[in-house]
């Protein structure tokens, strides 16, 4: 079985990088090969130009943060920093600077003198992250490092990692099966399946225009609309003409199976209500409702399509007037440039994993 198939990554310095999928894609052997815990069979690892795959992971300029933080518990916050520095013999004077200058980074200034086991959670992960860090290695390897973490933590210290990764200039590599994880965090990510990455690119881009059915489903809600071409254009089962992204597909209408609509960029009017918006740049279906649900500031709806197909649509509950009921006949639109095409897909994304780690890839 083959964990990572002929993968091709490069990491900008400074750059903080997501890898994205579901448990087994491969995304933690990957960060392992680059880590050292791992080797190859094939291809190479660079790190600035030279050749490290066949470095053992002590002489890598590169550290790691795991899930499990891995503090010594008989050790205080103040020497489990210092550990490696100690182990690289830096003098006394530089050890107590470099320590207190990143646990000031890391928000645990005066935490120095605690024992580890004093900590919070969130507390633990910053000593780790400041362990690795103090290190100054070229690249820091993050292997879902908050998947230990309630959901109000995680949040928080979403925040405080992009901006401590801005504030020390380390490229990060960092592993994550959470969508909303992997965007709010990474410059760049790159959705992986079976191997392989399906998409790589800013998180705005893979979102909004995403390569594969699977990238599509993966990254949040998504409805897929089966679409035919003809005569230059494509058509939905009921007939109507319908445009999409990107316009580079233009001359490969023959390859698209289907325009994939995110359904927070849909608008649903109750037939009969204000006009619904029209014009070229606009494509329009017919749907009633099946399913409300209401979750405060916004409300989801499961409709039918005139053909029958399903519709999952988010909309703002702005007036007690708009909102719908099942059996109300309702009219769907969304602008063009909204709707992505898709090629044909073998498979779909399986549904999201919560918060499973991702051993399996190892």
């Amino acid at each position: 079985m083959v964990a990572v198939d002929d993968l091709t990554l490069e990491l900008a310095a400074g750059e903080f990088f997501a890898l994205l999928g579901p448990s087994g894609c491969g995304k933690t052997t990957t960060l392992r090969m680059v880590g050292g815990f791992e080797q190859p069979s094939s291809g190479k690892i660079f790190l600035g130009g030279e050749d490290i795959t066949f470095t053992p992971p002590y002489r890598r300029d590169v550290n790691t943060v795991f899930q499990s933080y891995a503090l010594f518990p008989h050790l205080s916050v103040f020497d489990n920093v210092a550990f490696g520095l100690r182990r690289k013999g830096k003098d006394k004077d530089e050890i107590r600077r470099l320590v207190e200058e990143h646990l000031e980074i890391l928000g645990l200034g005066g935490f120095g003198p605690r024992a580890a086991t004093q900590l919070s959670g969130g507390q633990q992960q910053r000593v780790a992250l400041a362990r690795a860090l103090v290190n100054q290695p070229r690249v820091l390897l993050l292997d879902e490092p908050m998947g230990a973490l309630d959901a109000k933590i995680r949040k928080t210290m979403q925040v405080e990692l992009k901006r401590i990764q801005r504030e020390v200039g380390i490229t990060f590599l960092y592993v994550t099966h959470d969508q909303d994880e992997a965007m709010a965090l990474g410059d760049r990510i790159a959705v992986m399946h079976g191997g392989k990455y399906e998409d790589l690119g800013a998180p705005q881009r893979v979102y909004d225009e995403p390569a594969t059915q699977f990238v599509a489903e993966f990254l949040g809600a998504c409805n897929l609309l089966a679409v035919t071409s003809d005569r230059g254009e494509l058509r939905l089962p009921d007939g109507a003409s319908i445009g999409a992204r990107p316009a580079s597909m233009a001359d490969k209408l023959d390859q698209i199976a289907q325009v994939g609509v995110r359904p927070e960029k849909m608008l649903v009017r109750r037939d009969g209500a204000a006009p619904a918006p029209s014009g070229p740049a606009t494509n329009t279906v017919s749907a009633t409702v099946t399913t409300t649900i209401y979750l405060g500031a916004t409300s989801e709806y499961e409709l039918v399509t005139s053909w029958g197909a399903p519709l999952h649509i988010l909309a703002q509950n702005i007036s007690e007037a708009d909102r719908l009921v099942p059996g109300n006949k309702v009219t769907v639109t969304w602008e063009r440039d909204h709707g992505f095409a898709l090629p044909a897909s073998p498979h779909a994304a399986p549904a999201p994993m919560g918060t499973a780690n991702d051993e399996s890839d190892a």
